[in-house]
């Protein structure tokens, strides 16, 4: 294993943070305000928590780093137990994370955004990846060539995830709407099932999934477009930020560890994303090697709200957003809170 050398901050150098309300960064900010030191907590290494929820997903490679290596609960030491939950989707991310099940989640920026918007008190802490992780997918006997013949035709996909924005954006480009198709609002795993099964004509897929159709189904994929897909976005919730600095900080550092190791070392990264989604060696290699850009930095801010800014609109139009466009207004301006990554980054 190669030596890290991203440097991982203690909690002693950030507990004096814990009172700090780390929220409304925007794009842009570089928002690193320092508190004064306890004293107290800072001498006696304490953690704000006992326990720390986070998920865990065949998405996020990164997590299944974290997650494998133990990087967090060495960080963490045994003061701090470690809860891992996996997400089968952005949705079901989401979902935890406004239920208070996990701290903190991995889904995709659009995904966030959309939690946001609907009032879910959520802000980006970290990018994983820059991913192409959706397309849209038919199986091996298809006619279906390009986006326009998915006129008056099923598909499924995943509300609430980068694939069913994907599918929303991809039908733009393609000159039909929304009310063109029918949308089955099926898990990813069950999206495929249900193209590979023949009762939808199309899937907006994710990866790893949808690279395993690839191969094992001879599905096709008619239709990429990397413009489409929004980065990988590592969220948490407004109060564990305010309330839990400390382990906020010690999340976005494993995540930083997590990142060298995996771009050192492609070749286990797949292994072991391989290992984790039950996938073939090769397929598993596609999705990290082609498909899955890591090295990006962790940082969100000016790039990310680029593109979010692109897929506000069709998120306004979708119908899915409480409040429409001065919801997603609002929560463009106030998701982004680069604080933890900042600092993980610029090993301050």
């Amino acid at each position: 294993m190669s030596t890290i050398t991203r440097r991982i901050i203690p909690a002693i150098a950030i507990a004096g943070t814990m009172m700090l309300v780390a929220t409304g960064c925007v794009a842009g900010e570089n928002a690193t305000a320092d508190a004064p030191e306890s004293e107290s907590t800072a001498e006696a290494g304490e953690w704000s928590a006992d326990t720390l929820s986070i998920d865990f997903a065949t998405y996020n490679p990164l997590s299944l780093v974290i997650k494998d290596q133990g990087i967090l609960e060495e960080i963490l030491g045994d003061d701090v137990a470690v809860e891992w939950i996996q997400s089968a989707g952005s949705n079901k991310a989401n979902e935890l994370l406004r239920s208070g099940s996990v701290d903190v989640g991995s889904t995709a920026g659009s995904a966030a955004l959309l939690a946001r918007a609907n009032g879910s008190p959520i802000q980006v802490i970290d990018i994983f990846s820059q991913p192409e992780w959706s397309a849209i997918v038919v199986g091996p006997d298809s006619d279906i060539t390009s986006v326009e013949d998915l006129k008056g035709k099923s598909v499924a996909a995943t509300k609430g995830t980068d694939p069913y924005f994907f599918l929303l954006q991809a039908l733009e480009e393609g000159g039909l709407s929304l009310s063109d198709v029918e949308v089955q609002n099926l898990q990813h795993a069950d999206g495929r099932a249900a193209l590979d099964g023949g009762s939808v004509a199309a899937w907006a897929g994710l990866d790893p999934i949808m690279a395993a159709a690839e191969s094992e189904s001879g599905d096709k994929l008619i239709y990429r477009n990397v413009d489409f897909n929004t980065y990988g976005f590592l969220n948490a919730t407004e109060d564990f930020i305010t309330n839990h600095p400390d382990l906020a900080q010690a999340v976005v550092d494993a995540y930083e560890k997590a990142r060298e190791w995996a771009l050192e070392n492609p070749e286990e990264t797949a292994a072991l994303l391989a290992e984790v989604a039950g996938i073939d060696i090769a397929v598993a290699t596609t999705v990290i090697e082609e498909r899955s850009n890591l090295d990006v930095s962790g940082v969100p801010g000016d790039d990310q709200i680029a593109v979010l800014e692109k897929i506000a609109p069709v998120l306004v139009e979708s119908g899915d957003v409480q409040g429409g466009k001065d919801s997603v207004d609002k929560a463009l301006s106030s998701i982004v809170n680069a604080t933890f990554a900042e600092k993980a980054v610029g090993g301050e």
